[in-house]
């Protein structure tokens, strides 16, 4: 009977890894055909319209969300059921920050009608249909995030591999969809800006995708087609996020966890005061130095060439800091005796994948501008500073993802008895009398003065004298064993007091590089991005293959800003 109850679930393993398999196969390939269709629209291929690839998209909306609808109505029903939930999945922060994103997608969907109905005359209905179906996407999907992210599916697992990676990829595809629309728009208006550099060489084809009609209300339509750039990065942000999560449900379907006690880790500004006002100071001065560079960039070449002097060196000054705060961070992890938690989890190893994974972006343009600087004839002054700047963008990452990495697996710190058993204590007529009873007396629910005795804090002085005894030897003794046991007490509270101090030099670097990474996540997602206006890159390398490397590998690099904030607002309230 009992091989007969056990062959089952060993036999059931094969055709659920198949089936994992499967649906994996099925992602990608639902991936690359969407993917080859944005490509074919990019490049203006015959036969290929934008019509088509909102079509494609809606599509696959519209699958995913009857998926959902299926299985909200099942869980709903199945409400009584135990179920298994992925404690590391799914945190309320990420829940918080990915609802942020979505209503401001919202804002971009409803901008999107708006520029649909003033420009109905000449635009396809699919354009006007896909903004109200992803906005409904977009409700729902957040919805469905909020309540499962956590669950560890058990039940018709096959389907619900397929269901969750359409949906892992449908979201892909929505990202990309995002980046390339943004990105053509920040092409057209960095090829305007290299006249202003002095690039004349450099052949400028404006790559225009705009209606062949005329707007009903000429204020609204400039209104809508400016204000959707600026969101873009938001909706951005969203899809990778959904992506990414979605993708943490799948790799939790079917799995076995082990019931342990989760300890929750609520974030708290209390002692992340320093971190916090210097990461606000970084935050603002970036903030304003975006506003300026876009407002100078490409309004003559000595503005465009003060504009990036600009940006140069406060990028290497913040990265110079960020990079000293990790190098401080990391020695203190070497001064402490701590094991890593190397068990298996899906959310910790896909973050460590993605740091890694989405920094070889920013490594690629570092390495390509450094590769620029060495081999280019001529050096204009402010490309220079490009030098100290990609050098420090590479140690900065190297530096951040080993503090990170090395945090997540860290082991939460568990109190040691001796330091919760810590007494204050006194010293009076040579005997030393605890004040508080201990946390084990507490505990066990037996204090010494509920009971009505006399609380001994160690073996002897009054507890001696009562049971007889009174020799001046024994006095001695005990006088100097109460001086021992009491030393050894705070040298325990001194050890705690630097444990602790350690803890908060930490939490503060981790509020400060948070920060810091928000505010380098700002200028490239805003369009501040001197990899484009440079103009060094681009001689060296030539035009089109510069832009196409910068177009591929800077969606990573303003991924990565984001994830690592992300992540390190999560080592900030673990540690």
């Amino acid at each position: 009977m009992k091989k007969a109850t056990g062959s089952p679930s060993v036999g059931g393993s094969c055709p659920q890894k198949n089936a994992e398999i499967l649906s994996s196969q099925y992602g990608i390939n639902l991936f690359l055909a969407g993917l080859l269709l944005t490509f074919a629209w990019a490049v203006h291929a015959v036969g290929i319209s934008k019509s088509h690839l909102l079509s494609y998209l809606i599509t696959l909306m519209l699958i995913q969300l009857l998926w959902m609808l299926w299985y909200l109505c099942r869980s709903c029903t199945q409400r009584r059921l135990i179920r298994d939930k992925d404690t590391h999945a799914g945190a309320r922060w990420l829940k918080c920050g990915i609802t942020l994103f979505a209503v401001i997608t919202l804002i971009l969907d409803s901008f999107k009608i708006g520029y649909y109905i003033d420009f109905s005359n000449c635009l396809s209905p699919t354009e006007g249909i896909f903004p109200v179906t992803h906005a409904v996407h977009t409700i729902l999907q957040v919805y469905f995030l909020w309540c499962h992210a956590k669950d560890i599916i058990q039940s018709f697992k096959t389907l619900e591999r397929f269901g969750v990676i359409h949906s892992v990829f449908t979201n892909l595809l929505l990202w990309t969809n995002g980046v390339l629309t943004e990105s053509k728009h920040q092409l057209n208006e960095h090829k305007e800006r290299l006249i202003t550099l002095g690039f004349g060489n450099i052949t400028i084809v404006l790559d225009d995708h705009a209606p062949q009609c005329n707007c009903t209300t000429t204020t609204l339509c400039s209104i809508f087609s400016q204000g959707i750039y600026y969101l873009y990065p938001f909706n951005i942000e969203y899809h990778i996020l959904a992506s990414t999560m979605l993708y943490v449900l799948w790799k939790n379907i079917g799995r076995k966890v082990e019931h342990h006690q989760q300890h929750k880790t609520p974030f708290k500004f209390h002692g992340i005061t320093v971190g916090m006002i210097f990461g606000l100071i970084v935050l603002t001065s970036t903030i304003a130095i975006v506003v300026v560079y876009l407002i100078q960039i490409g309004r003559s070449k000595i503005k465009s060439e003060l504009a990036l002097t600009m940006f140069y060196l406060h990028a290497i000054f913040v990265l110079a800091l960020m990079c000293t705060a990790g190098i401080v961070a990391l020695l203190i992890y070497r001064l402490e005796d701590r094991s890593l938690d190397n068990s298996k989890n899906p959310a910790r190893k896909l973050d460590a994948e993605l740091l890694v994974g989405t920094a070889a972006g920013s490594w690629l343009l570092s390495w390509g501008s450094i590769l620029a600087i060495i081999c280019a004839q001529a050096h204009p002054k402010y490309t220079w500073y490009n030098l100290p700047y990609s050098v420090l963008v590479i140690i900065e990452k190297y530096i951040q993802n080993l503090f990170i990495i090395e945090s997540i697996h860290r082991e939460q710190e568990k109190v040691n008895d001796d330091i919760k058993t810590l007494r204050i204590v006194t010293i009076s007529r040579g005997s030393t009398l605890s004040l508080t009873p201990s946390y084990k007396e507490i505990y066990n629910g037996r204090a010494a003065h509920d009971s009505g005795e006399v609380p001994c804090l160690f073996k002897g002085s009054i507890c001696g004298r009562e049971n007889g005894g009174g020799g001046s030897k024994e006095e001695t003794s005990q006088e100097n064993s109460s001086v021992m046991h009491s030393a050894s007490d705070f040298s325990f509270y001194s050890r705690n007091s630097v444990t602790n101090n350690k803890r908060r030099v930490l939490k503060n670097i981790a509020a400060f590089l948070f920060l810091c990474n928000l505010s380098l996540w700002i200028p490239p997602a805003f369009g501040c991005r001197p990899e484009y206006d440079n103009g060094l890159e681009e001689i060296v390398f030539g035009f089109e293959p510069w832009i196409i490397v910068v177009n591929l590998a800077m969606p990573f690099s303003i991924f990565y800003r984001m994830h690592s904030a992300a992540s390190l607002f999560e080592v900030n309230c673990k540690t």
